[in-house]
Formats: structure tokens, sequence, C-alpha cells
């Protein structure tokens, strides 16, 4: 982290989901889950600089993004809506985390807008209600602004803090772009039974529900799964896709992973965070 009086330069990180189980769905259309995320260490970097004229503005385009739909420009509107602050800001974010790969790199980068806007506007407004903000941009941004592993359960709105160990992972990166709406939407669902809670988990526990569903729209992402399973048998995608991942208690366990993926397959070695590089904003 970088700060002036006017500036502040912050990371915003993406997790993966160690697991994800559809537990059915509610009368209104939203899919009831149970997942983990975890935070690791590969983190956009987002620029934020004050503006005295009000206005709310990016200073650099995202691939693939529109204005009206970059959620770190809402996550300003949003929460100078909340507040009255007639402040306005230049964003700037340096993309690293690849858009639909099941990373959650929009809804990160959104969480530390609000982080970030809420100590560069001198708004001093606690967690909680920087959360409730984040959760009317998306499911989870909340989890971002917690800052820590987390039990999800819900429509990904009932938050629970885990402790669990550093893990390393090796990451499948393929080179496409998941819709989370269009897996869901192709969701063949099977109800399972919910847990109360979950006290210990180890790597071999679960698996993701929408994996069977993305790989049929992606072929890539089997391929993926398959080869990190070589080394891992509990290797699976993270989210909705399209990446996927194996966990490791060594880093070179992880490289040696990788080794096997298949050259249009972009492979990197990540590590699971035990706190959000900004948990200490509010």
């Amino acid at each position: 982290m970088i700060e002036t009086s006017d500036s502040i330069v912050v990371a915003a990180p993406a997790k993966v989901n160690l697991f994800l189980h559809v537990a059915g769905r509610r009368g209104d259309g939203y899919h009831l889950i149970e997942s983990l995320f975890a935070l690791i260490d590969w983190c956009d970097t987002i620029t934020l600089s004050k503006r005295d004229d009000g206005d709310i503005v990016r200073v650099r385009d995202v691939a693939g993004v529109s204005e009206d739909d970059d959620l770190a420009l809402r996550a300003s509107r949003a929460l100078r809506d909340a507040t009255g602050c007639r402040d306005g800001v230049a964003i700037g974010i340096r993309k690293r985390i690849p858009l639909g790969a099941g990373l959650g790199g929009g809804s990160s980068d959104a969480a530390s807008v609000l982080l970030a806007l809420n100590r560069l506007w001198s708004l001093a407004l606690p967690r909680r209600e920087l959360a409730a903000i984040g959760a009317m941009l998306g499911a989870d941004v909340p989890f971002f602004i917690g800052g820590e592993a987390t039990f999800a359960r819900g429509i990904g709105d009932m938050l629970t803090p885990v402790s669990m160990p550093t893990y390393w992972l090796a990451l499948a990166v393929p080179p496409i772009r998941v819709s989370t709406r269009d897996v869901f939407a192709a969701l063949q669902l099977t109800p399972v039974a919910t847990s109360e809670k979950m006290n210990v988990f180890s790597e071999g526990y679960g698996r993701n529900d929408l994996e069977a569903t993305a790989t049929a729209q992606f072929a890539v992402i089997g391929d993926a799964v398959r080869t990190l399973r070589q080394a891992s048998p509990h290797a699976r995608m993270s989210g909705s896709g399209g990446c996927a991942f194996a966990m490791f208690s060594t880093e070179h366990e992880a490289r040696e992973a990788l080794r096997r993926l298949p050259q249009h397959i972009e492979g990197r070695v990540v590590r699971t965070l035990s706190r959000h590089p900004l948990r200490d904003f509010a």
C-alpha cells in the first residue's frame, strides 16, 4: 500500500472456492450454496486519487468491461450515494486477475475500492456498513470486505470466518471467460443436504457442483482439471470457472504439478492468505 493525503494505492486479491456445493434454489431463482472462500496472493492493483470536482472517473480502461459494468466505479458511486460525500475520485486499475475465471476479481476490486475510499474520503464507516453497500454490488463483495477465509451459506450472504492453514495452489488458467449467470442457468439441479456447520477443512473435502456444467460449455476446463488430478486427486474448478486448482503443502509440489499442463493453458503458483491486505482499514 502507498498512501498520501490525496491518493492511495491498494491491492485487490483474488479468491478460490475450495469447494462449492449447490444445495437448492429459492422461489426467486437464487441458488442456495455452501462454499469455502480463501484469499490468494494474486492481486489487481488499484490507484485512487481524490478529485475536488466531485467526478468519479476511471483513468485506465479495463479490457472487456464497459464503464456501466465496472464494479469499481459502481462501488465508488454507491459509497458516495450512501454517505452524501461530495468528493470525487479517479480510479486506475492494473488488472492481473483474469475476467470470468472464477476468482472474484471484479468483486475484489469493488471491495478494495470501498475500503480505500472509506479512508481517502475520511468517512469512518464501520466494516459492517461497507459490507452492506458491497452486498448490493455482488454476492462476493462482503467476503472480500471481511478479509479472511470464510464459510458461505444461503445465497452467499451467510458468512462465517474460519481459520485454515496456508496452502500452495497450482492454478490452471484456461484462455476463456466464463459467465457465472450462464453456468447457473444451465445447471441441472440435484439438491443435496446442507451442513449445519464445518469445524475442520481437509483438502479432500467436498466438490464443485458447477464443474460438470461449466466443462460441458468449455471442454478446456475439463482438460485443466484432469491434468492437475495427475498430481492431486482433489483438483477441481474454482467458482463457476474457468480456473482449476490443486492444493499442496509446499511450493515445490505446486510447481511440479504445473509442468504437466498443455501449452494452451497458463499455469501459476499462488499461496492462500490468512488476511486481506486491507484487513485493518475499517
